[in-house]
């Protein structure tokens, strides 16, 4: 296990822990240097940190373990992606209902990273490990629409920064049990449920997370069509905060009804919109992806 020490000067005295370990060192991104507090691996002044908000003081001894890194055989497999863009620096993919972004316990294959390794072999970013090559975020398994992937550690470190400034635009499409007459904003921190760690909830302690909900369409049934723009990016955001007003989403029992009126396998939710600064060129880039053909579907029949 290599050991990593810093010490903290003036000009970053103040500022959270986490944010801390990614300015001295890039390579490890704030979501990685929250893994490794939450794994007691980070210490100040020889003291374990338990907190990503806690914040350094001129002079502080900061150390960090880092775990020796266990290559996994991830093989590339003939996976159809369907590719919205391209270039030397970034790859923007629709990702389909069902399909994992990247190998765990239980999904060994068929992963979007494995799709990935044959598509574009070695030019991914490595700064996740390799089980994660080119992934700066996630969307979960029953979750459709646009990821970003990142095919070198520059780009990997640029998109990295613009997610933890909250600059990425991602609107994502859902379809909500209940009536909402009115657009709407839930501010609520999320982290961890201390009853269930499979699971996400409002928790006064969790990190900050902002969602803004849009109505577009009221249907049938008792289900409304909405949109729900992200100023943060955290687990489950979007489904744990819809189910905290009561307006869980549609398909999704772990949030919401164990038993569901349709069968949707999983939650009705669409990563329809992404949008960030090009690592290289420095513009703008905005990608939207349709409504898969299932989600249509459902409109249809709710209408």
């Amino acid at each position: 296990m290599e050991q990593l020490t810093y010490t903290i000067d003036a000009e970053t005295a103040g500022l959270r822990i986490d944010a801390v370990i990614n300015r001295l060192n890039p390579e490890i991104t704030r979501s990685h240097a929250q893994k490794l507090i939450d794994d007691g691996l980070v210490q100040r002044n020889g003291v374990i940190v338990t907190k990503s908000s806690l914040k350094v003081a001129e002079g502080d001894s900061v150390s960090i373990s880092m775990p020796d890194v266990e290559a996994p055989e991830i093989n590339p497999e003939d996976i159809p992606l369907e590719i919205v863009y391209e270039d030397s620096d970034v790859l923007i993919v629709n990702k389909p209902k069902g399909m994992v972004v990247h190998p765990a316990p239980g999904h060994s294959g068929g992963t979007l990273v494995n799709a990935l390794l044959h598509h574009c072999g070695a030019e991914l970013s490595g700064i996740n490990g390799v089980a994660r090559p080119g992934i700066v975020h996630r969307i979960d398994r029953d979750t459709t629409g646009l990821l970003i992937v990142c095919k070198n550690d520059t780009a990997h470190a640029s998109i990295s920064r613009q997610l933890s400034v909250h600059s990425i635009k991602r609107v994502y499409e859902c379809i909500v049990e209940g009536n909402i007459r009115e657009d709407g904003t839930v501010d609520a921190p999320i982290a961890r449920n201390p009853a269930d760690r499979k699971k996400m909830s409002i928790q006064p302690n969790g990190r900050r997370a902002v969602t803004h909900y849009h109505v577009i369409e009221p249907l049938q049934h008792n289900f409304t069509h909405i949109s729900c723009s992200l100023e943060t990016g955290r687990t489950h955001q979007i489904r744990v905060h819809m189910s905290s007003i009561h307006h869980p989403l549609l398909g999704d029992t772990v949030y919401g009804r164990a038993k569901q009126p349709y069968a949707t396998q999983g939650q009705v939710l669409h990563a329809g919109v992404i949008g960030f600064v090009h690592p290289t060129s420095g513009e703008f880039m905005e990608f939207h992806a349709p409504l898969p053909a299932y989600f249509e579907d459902l409109l249809r029949r709710l209408r």
